[in-house]
């Protein structure tokens, strides 16, 4: 029994194959990013931006929500398994239908009615992610993170290199979605291929009720987090125009890297280790604390690098023409941190059955983010808009996130206390970045000088969370 254990693969074991993951992918992807930004511009990029928001939101809601219940499920996922493809797959096919017929009222709506058919050319990734999502949610659930890295580091590889060439050609926005497309194809062979579930179609009705009742409030949160993650970029488009929009989705680019490189790995594994000790609520309790300490020691000192050093960032990374973008990045990096944060707490929340109180927190988000963006634009164009975003995001993190995690038993003092140093080494970079920003010349040392004072913070700030980093990989051990 205990060698049988030791062959499961562990919550430690996916945690750093997601960091090894999503680094190499961010990597390569920031060349590539490079590349196309300077080829195409910030009105190509503003096109591209438009049919990545329409993309973002059918994504969000395609499946209904139900195949987060593959990873949750405590009995055996075989049973709910090919109900839960019907329905992906299903819903999926109805998504992509409605969205190519709205396609061109969007693009125009959007300020670029040219972008409709590169918008159509994306949509054909939802059928496709409706024909996988059981197979990614049988191999996160597995902690199969070593194969997921693989289908990961060829997603990326493959549509970027692709998509650049047919940039260099002259094929303009619609090169990034033909090289997207290519490779979602390919992606979705190799999950299936890897699944420990395999592809079954079923429709068993002991199951559909309870499906739908778990997956359809996640599945509205899901569209209000949309909703709330691009109320931004919908306003930069109607309001400021496309080559604005090019702008500002470059700043967003750039200040999700710190989003990408820690918060998608640790979602990759969170939601299926607090799942394992679901039943221990001090476990949970103690599990989340930890993590969301370590994710900050990290988080806070790169999004404060990114925040006071946004233009010799910009300006050195893709050039003097896209200057602008600082004037967003510096807010949006901040906001990085802020969905870090929240984006744990959602998936704690989650495994905690808080379906609704999810969706009600999103709700009064949105409520609150609509007006402020609309005036940010007014005041201020696209910093006014990054800057809107990134104080709402604060208050409801504050404020929402911290009495629904009240709620569910998390000690949030204690929580409060766990994250005050991170916090300061957050605003030691911060200061540091922007002082360095003014003083030195040259954006590349300037650019340089800010990430090694970012690097070596974190560094200690990590070495004062040494407990932490240990306790993330005891969620197995507690199950056993």
């Amino acid at each position: 029994m205990t060698g049988a254990a030791t062959r499961q693969p562990s919550a430690r074991r996916a945690l750093g194959w997601s960091f090894a993951n999503t680094a190499i992918g961010k990597f390569g992807t920031l060349l590539i990013g490079i590349v196309i930004a300077r080829v195409l511009g910030p009105d190509e990029f503003g096109t591209y931006a438009i049919a990545m928001v329409a993309l973002a939101a059918v994504l969000s809601f395609n499946e209904l929500g139900v195949s987060l219940a593959i990873v949750r499920w405590q009995e055996d996922p075989r049973l709910i398994a090919p109900t839960v493809t019907t329905i992906s797959v299903g819903a999926s096919v109805l998504v992509f239908a409605v969205g190519w017929i709205l396609a061109p009222g969007f693009a125009s709506a959007m300020g670029d009615a040219s972008a409709a058919p590169v918008v159509q050319v994306m949509l054909l990734c939802v059928p496709l992610n409706g024909l996988v999502a059981t197979a990614a949610a049988g191999m996160q659930r597995e902690y199969q993170q070593g194969r997921r890295t693989i289908a990961d580091q060829v997603n990326t590889w493959l549509g970027a290199g692709l998509s650049v060439l047919l940039a260099l050609a002259g094929l303009g926005a619609m090169s990034l979605a033909i090289g997207r497309i290519v490779a979602a194809v390919v992606f979705s062979g190799m999950l299936l291929a890897f699944s420990p579930l395999p592809l079954r179609f079923g429709w068993d009705r002991e199951y559909i009720r309870p499906l739908l009742r778990f997956g359809l409030p996640l599945a509205g949160a899901s569209i209000i987090v949309f909703a709330v993650g691009y109320a931004d970029q919908f306003v930069v488009g109607a309001v400021l125009g496309a080559q604005a929009l090019g702008f500002y989705l470059l700043a967003f680019n750039l200040a999700s890297w710190p989003v990408a490189m820690l918060s998608q790995p640790v979602r990759a594994v969170a939601p299926a280790a607090f799942a394992r000790v679901q039943t221990a609520p001090d476990r949970m309790d103690s599990g989340f604390r930890s993590a969301a300490r370590v994710l900050m020691a990290i988080a806070l000192p790169m999004c404060a690098f990114l925040a006071g050093a946004a233009l010799p960032v910009v300006t050195f990374v893709y050039g003097a023409p896209w200057a602008p973008a600082a004037l967003a990045l510096q807010w949006l990096a901040l906001q990085g941190a802020v969905r870090i944060a929240f984006e744990l707490a959602y998936d704690f929340l989650a495994v905690k059955r808080k379906s609704a109180t999810l969706l009600g927190i999103q709700v009064a988000w949105l409520v609150l983010l609509v007006p402020a963006v609309l005036f940010g634009a007014q005041l201020d164009g696209i910093a006014g808009v990054a800057a809107a975003q990134a104080l709402t995001a604060a208050i409801v993190l504050i404020a929402g996130y911290g009495w629904a995690l009240r709620a569910a038993s998390v000690r949030v003092g204690t929580l409060a206390r766990a994250l005050l140093v991170p916090l300061l080494g957050g605003a030691v970079v911060g200061v540091g970045s922007a002082v360095l920003a003014a003083r030195i010349a040259v954006d590349l040392w300037a650019a340089v000088a800010a990430g090694v004072l970012a690097v070596v913070v974190a560094a200690g700030v990590l070495a004062l969370s040494r407990r932490d980093i240990a306790a993330l990989g005891s969620a197995r051990q507690g199950t056993s």
